[in-house]
């Protein structure tokens, strides 16, 4: 009786070192997975951009940027699927279909048209956009504080006033201004409206030519010339897209052109007060993040604003245009050479 009893005593201490040893293996796997959110997973992430030019770039690199930032990183826990639709719809549809199909984890739709169509072709698949003017104008969320769908993500909606104040401390002797947009892109359509009803309540008139691609901005560029005293170009994608077409004209005619972002500057534009899309990216990255933890779901993520503002100037095309700034804006100003 004595040895059974031992016995039985022996097997049950070796059953619970072997259920102490079991429970340790899997706190030890818990705190790996805490690590990134990720544990062993590889998340399959596709990343859509509309075109290529120097601002969607900057929000693509930023965006997975963040993503590093908070433990997700290619080749490590992450597959990006990086597709690029060179502002072609049905480039777009094909890559929205790509992404279903292949059954992503999440989805990052870079600017507006991007993010439309990846919205129309899946109710579950998480999104986040960035590089977007007004997610409510292009239906893409009930409200920028409840989206109440299964996207999310960040605008680039401009300080436009601030972008006109800054027009008139550079040209104050102007009283029109000329603008060029894509008649297709809704988030061009929302800031031309509001730097109208802004430029106008500051006696301003304004001269409007849209474009349906970009072929048709040599035309429109020279159609404004000769009537306007500036151009002020809002985050319009064909446009940015093709701003050295636009500054060989209007440079020539000696028309400065105040832009919607600091990379439109840097392709030749004079000046802006504007968003760095590289932090922007990077703040949608880490939005994504959020919702690949499960700490938050699209539907319930406020819609964020840009963080980062500043102004740049372009030293060379001021020069080029004979314009003299003030020494006030030059001495917080990121000055592009």
């Amino acid at each position: 009786m004595k040895i059974s009893s031992m016995s039985k005593k022996m097997k049950l201490l070796s059953l619970g070192a072997a259920a102490l040893l079991t429970t340790g293996l899997f706190a030890g796997c818990g705190g790996s997975q805490q690590a990134g959110g990720s544990g062993d997973k590889t998340y399959k992430i596709g990343i859509v951009q509309l075109v290529e030019h120097n601002a969607l770039d900057a929000a693509n690199r930023g965006f997975v940027d963040g993503l590093k930032e908070r433990g997700f990183e290619e080749g490590k826990n992450v597959t990006f699927d990086r597709q690029n639709a060179q502002a072609d719809q049905s480039n777009l549809q094909n890559i929205a279909q790509r992404f279903v199909s292949g059954k992503m984890d999440l989805i990052c739709a870079i600017a507006t048209p991007a993010a439309q169509t990846v919205a129309n072709a899946t109710k579950d698949i998480p999104i986040v956009g960035t590089a977007i003017t007004d997610y409510v104008g292009a239906k893409l969320a009930a409200s920028n504080e409840k989206p109440g769908r299964n996207i999310t993500g960040t605008s680039d909606m401009n300080p436009i006033k601030e972008q006109i104040d800054l027009l008139l401390r550079l040209k104050p002797q102007a009283k029109t201004v000329g603008v060029i947009y894509c008649s297709s892109e809704v988030n061009s359509e929302v800031q031309v409206k509001a730097m109208q009803e802004y430029a106008e309540s500051k006696g301003l008139t304004v001269k409007v030519a849209t474009i349906s691609t970009v072929n048709d901005l040599q035309q429109a560029a020279q159609s404004l010339i000769g009537s306007v005293d500036a151009f002020y170009e809002p985050t319009d994608n064909v446009i940015a897209s093709a701003m050295p077409t636009l500054i060989a004209i209007t440079d020539a005619a000696k028309i400065p052109v105040i832009c919607g972002e600091p990379n439109m500057v840097k392709a030749g534009g004079l000046a802006t007060y504007g968003i760095d899309y590289y932090k922007l990216g990077v703040q949608t990255g880490h939005m994504a993040a959020d919702i690949l933890e499960g700490k938050n779901k699209p539907a319930d993520m406020s819609i964020e604003l840009a963080k980062d503002l500043k102004v740049s100037i372009n030293k060379t095309d001021a020069q080029r245009l004979g314009i003299t700034i003030p020494e006030d804006i030059l001495k917080d100003a990121d000055l592009i050479e």
